[in-house]
Protein backbone atom coordinates (compact mmCIF):
# COMPACT_ATOMS: atom_id res chain seq x y z
CA UNK A 1 0.00 0.00 0.00
CA UNK A 2 1.32 3.04 -0.82
CA UNK A 3 0.15 6.24 1.09
CA UNK A 4 -0.81 9.82 -1.01
CA UNK A 5 -0.45 13.03 0.17
CA UNK A 6 -3.65 15.07 -0.38
CA UNK A 7 -3.30 18.97 0.45
CA UNK A 8 -6.95 19.15 1.44
CA UNK A 9 -7.32 15.94 3.56
CA UNK A 10 -3.75 14.74 4.29
CA UNK A 11 -2.15 11.15 4.08
CA UNK A 12 -4.67 8.62 2.47
CA UNK A 13 -4.40 5.06 1.03
CA UNK A 14 -3.72 5.17 -2.84
CA UNK A 15 -6.64 3.57 -3.95
CA UNK A 16 -9.18 6.63 -2.85
CA UNK A 17 -7.18 8.78 -5.82
CA UNK A 18 -7.04 8.72 -9.46
CA UNK A 19 -4.26 10.22 -12.05
CA UNK A 20 -5.66 12.91 -14.33
CA UNK A 21 -2.19 13.15 -16.67
CA UNK A 22 0.34 15.58 -16.93
CA UNK A 23 0.13 18.85 -15.18
CA UNK A 24 0.52 22.49 -15.98
CA UNK A 25 -0.36 21.60 -20.18
CA UNK A 26 -2.50 24.85 -21.13
CA UNK A 27 -5.72 24.70 -22.61
CA UNK A 28 -5.68 26.01 -26.60
CA UNK A 29 -6.85 29.98 -26.55
CA UNK A 30 -9.17 29.37 -29.49
CA UNK A 31 -9.57 25.22 -29.83
CA UNK A 32 -11.46 25.56 -33.09
CA UNK A 33 -8.65 27.79 -34.87
CA UNK A 34 -6.55 24.65 -34.60
CA UNK A 35 -5.87 22.46 -36.84
CA UNK A 36 -7.17 18.61 -36.76
CA UNK A 37 -3.07 17.38 -36.26
CA UNK A 38 -2.38 20.94 -33.61
CA UNK A 39 -5.68 19.65 -31.60
CA UNK A 40 -4.44 15.83 -31.87
CA UNK A 41 -1.02 16.99 -30.52
CA UNK A 42 -2.89 18.88 -27.92
CA UNK A 43 -4.77 15.66 -26.71
CA UNK A 44 -2.08 13.02 -26.99
CA UNK A 45 1.26 14.01 -26.94
CA UNK A 46 2.57 14.43 -23.43
CA UNK A 47 6.24 14.44 -21.91
CA UNK A 48 7.18 11.10 -20.77
CA UNK A 49 10.33 11.36 -18.85
CA UNK A 50 12.16 9.07 -16.30
CA UNK A 51 12.49 11.10 -12.98
CA UNK A 52 10.59 13.99 -11.51
CA UNK A 53 7.22 14.88 -13.38
CA UNK A 54 4.48 17.30 -12.51
CA UNK A 55 1.11 15.13 -12.60
CA UNK A 56 -2.49 15.83 -12.14
CA UNK A 57 -4.38 13.62 -9.28
CA UNK A 58 -8.15 13.87 -7.82
CA UNK A 59 -8.51 12.75 -4.30
CA UNK A 60 -12.02 10.87 -5.84
CA UNK A 61 -12.62 8.84 -2.96
CA UNK A 62 -12.16 11.87 -0.27
CA UNK A 63 -12.50 15.43 -1.03
CA UNK A 64 -13.12 15.15 -4.83
CA UNK A 65 -10.63 18.01 -5.07
CA UNK A 66 -7.94 18.37 -8.13
CA UNK A 67 -4.15 18.48 -6.80
CA UNK A 68 -0.91 18.75 -8.68
CA UNK A 69 2.06 16.34 -7.49
CA UNK A 70 5.72 16.11 -8.62
CA UNK A 71 6.80 12.00 -8.77
CA UNK A 72 9.57 10.04 -9.71
CA UNK A 73 8.51 8.22 -11.64
CA UNK A 74 10.89 5.68 -11.63
CA UNK A 75 10.78 4.52 -8.27
CA UNK A 76 6.98 6.22 -7.71
CA UNK A 77 8.10 8.50 -4.85
CA UNK A 78 6.04 11.57 -4.53
CA UNK A 79 8.40 14.31 -4.11
CA UNK A 80 5.78 17.44 -3.65
CA UNK A 81 2.19 17.92 -3.41
CA UNK A 82 0.19 21.48 -4.29
CA UNK A 83 -3.00 22.80 -4.93
CA UNK A 84 -4.24 22.93 -8.30
CA UNK A 85 -3.07 26.92 -9.27
CA UNK A 86 -0.46 26.75 -7.16
CA UNK A 87 2.84 27.10 -8.94
CA UNK A 88 5.56 24.05 -9.28
CA UNK A 89 7.36 23.90 -6.23
CA UNK A 90 11.65 24.21 -6.44
CA UNK A 91 12.37 20.93 -5.10
CA UNK A 92 15.62 21.13 -2.67
CA UNK A 93 18.84 18.95 -3.03
CA UNK A 94 18.42 16.84 -0.36
CA UNK A 95 15.74 14.83 -2.12
CA UNK A 96 12.27 16.88 -2.41
CA UNK A 97 10.27 18.46 -0.26
CA UNK A 98 6.15 17.60 1.25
Amino acid sequence: MMLIECPNCGPRNETEFSYGGQAHVAYPEDPNALSDKEWSRYLFYRENSKGIFAERWVHSGGCRKWFNALRDTATYEFKAVYRAGEPRPELNTQGGSR
